[in-house]
């Protein structure tokens, strides 16, 4: 029996185990990924994102057209210009029953601010909160955020007494690799609530039936149980939608598309996720921490930046690799995002001949060899190793080393990396300002540069994103943006790749809104 056949026999041995009864509506739900935590001020990581956005939820929150609009907060005052006032729902409760108050608010903007929290940035010039009675808080400001509400939406509630109760008055310090209770357990006020958490093996929610939602007009779905499985293997994954085990697979391998597209069994939802897949360099060091270049980091110069950005062939990346469900970027934003510039997105053209020129002229006719870390997911591995060769052909020998997915953050999150592959998407905010600060801005305790591991450093982007903090004037923002991205075209920190174009594939009977951060938000899934 091979591997994938192996594989395959126990995930439709663990499917079978988990085949729902009676009439409930389950979806059975597939992808590569495993969530990381259920913390929800921990990891600031789209897998995690994924669960804990259908577990918690923020003051405010996005409409179909991702549109900032009332949630757990019903509205919102400006009473001076340091403070934002927020009125909470009335009857909103916790998984546990408690119903949600200003102490839990106040209480999960300081465990959002504390140092082992990835999500401050979602409070981003936030200073403290303050209860003014039951139902209504205040932001104080420690300076103007003009981009406040839009940062709020990855702000997610969690319950005082609860954490009180199980130890978890801070967020897990994922970086460190910490186990803590709110990492294994969640207790939210969302449409769905965890029934059981079994890492890399399962997850099961079921419908809050106490989901203030459902009262509100807000419930588009049907569902009562979602069983999210990790199933590695794109074979078994795609032969688990086939067989009909599962019924939405999130991330079908684009070679496949097709091919799925043809069953009449199976639907595909496609549409643009506001991400940028790019390659990034340490330029701290001064000498390689993976690899050898006669004791020096080449990384530091310029011109070896700029020849690994000519090497790179976006296009050929895009129509072997992607298979078309790509569109070759030359910016970290994307069209759709505030501040985006198309004068900024423009790659470097693909030229062999000059990167060696240029590798030549920074001193390394002969180039050097260097590790590439990657995650272990599609297409994140195959893009690896695809650079790998590219970068080949012009002197520099990659060594791609893809790491499982658990280890990968908090290797490169420790700045354990000469040379790494990521993405990263700003649909979460839609501004530039949530972008620049966590990738490009020089690393602080603040949650500035949160993301930039390869601890670029620039004095005039530092103080581009210090005036976007502040700057309120919509066209001003728009400004300041496309200069920090120009800047960052010219000095290359990063070398971006493309915009991922996604295809979620789901049996024919499943509806399902595609958002533009590509993840599944369940109250808005029917099986019909």
């Amino acid at each position: 029996m091979t591997a994938v056949r192996r594989a395959l026999a126990l995930a439709f041995a663990l499917l079978a185990f988990l085949t729902p009864a009676a009439e409930a509506k389950t979806l059975r739900y597939a992808s590569q990924d495993d969530p990381q935590t259920l913390d929800p001020h921990s990891a600031n990581l789209l897998a995690t994102s994924r669960l804990t956005g259908n577990v918690y939820e923020p003051l405010v929150w996005r409409d179909k057209e991702w549109k900032v609009i009332p949630w757990l907060a019903v509205s919102w005052t400006r009473p001076n210009d340091r403070t934002w006032r927020f009125t909470l729902r009335e009857g909103v409760r916790f998984h546990d029953g408690a119903i949600l108050t200003a102490d839990d608010v106040v209480f999960s903007v300081e465990r959002a601010l504390s140092p082992t929290s990835q999500l401050k940035v979602a409070l981003q010039g936030v200073e403290k909160a303050v209860k003014v009675d039951a139902r209504t808080v205040d932001l104080v400001m420690r300076e103007p955020n003009p981009a406040l509400l839009s940062h709020m939406t990855n702000f997610r509630i969690m319950n005082k007494a609860w954490s009180e109760k199980f130890g978890a008055l801070r967020p897990q310090d994922y970086t460190a690799r910490e186990d803590t209770f709110a990492a294994r357990n969640a207790n939210g006020t969302g449409a769905f609530l965890v029934k059981e958490r079994q890492t890399d093996v399962k997850t099961v929610l079921v419908s809050h039936r106490g989901w203030w939602g459902h009262q509100a007009g807000m419930n588009e779905g049907n569902l009562d149980e979602i069983v999210m499985l990790p199933i590695k293997s794109n074979a078994t994954r795609l032969a688990a939608l086939l067989s009909g085990e599962v019924d939405f697979v999130l991330d079908p391998p684009t070679q496949d598309v097709a091919r799925l597209a043809a069953n009449p069994g199976i639907k595909i939802v496609e549409g643009g996720e506001l991400r940028v897949q790019y390659i990034a360099f340490d330029v701290f060091r001064d000498d390689l921490l993976y690899g050898k270049a006669n004791g020096r980091n080449p990384f530091k110069d310029i011109r070896v930046r700029q020849a690994v950005a000519h090497a790179i062939d976006a296009e050929a990346i895009r129509s072997k690799v992607m298979r078309g469900f790509s569109r070759p970027a030359g910016t970290i934003l994307t069209p759709g995002v505030q501040g985006y510039a198309a004068q900024a997105d423009r790659r470097l053209p693909y030229d062999k001949e000059k990167a060696r020129k240029l590798l030549a002229q920074a001193g390394y006719p002969d180039g050097f060899e260097v590790t590439l870390d990657a995650g272990n997911i599609q297409p994140s591995a195959d893009i690896a190793q695809a650079v790998a060769v590219m970068l080949s052909q012009v002197g520099i020998r990659v060594r791609p080393n893809i790491v499982p997915q658990s280890n990968y953050f908090p290797k490169i999150e420790k700045h354990d990396t000469s040379f790494y592959l990521l993405s990263w998407g700003a649909g979460v905010t839609g501004d530039a300002l949530y972008t620049l600060q966590a990738l490009l801005h020089s690393v602080t305790r603040k949650g500035e540069g949160d993301f930039n591991m390869g601890r670029w450093s620039n004095a005039r982007m530092d103080e581009i994103i210090g005036k976007l903090q502040v700057e309120k004037d919509p066209s001003r923002r728009d400004d300041l943006a496309r200069e920090a991205l120009l800047l960052a075209g010219q000095e290359l920190p990063l070398v971006t790749i493309h915009q991922p174009l996604i295809p979620w594939a789901m049996k024919k009977n499943v509806s399902a809104w595609f958002s533009p951060v590509n993840t599944l938000y369940f109250y808005r899934v029917r099986i019909d």
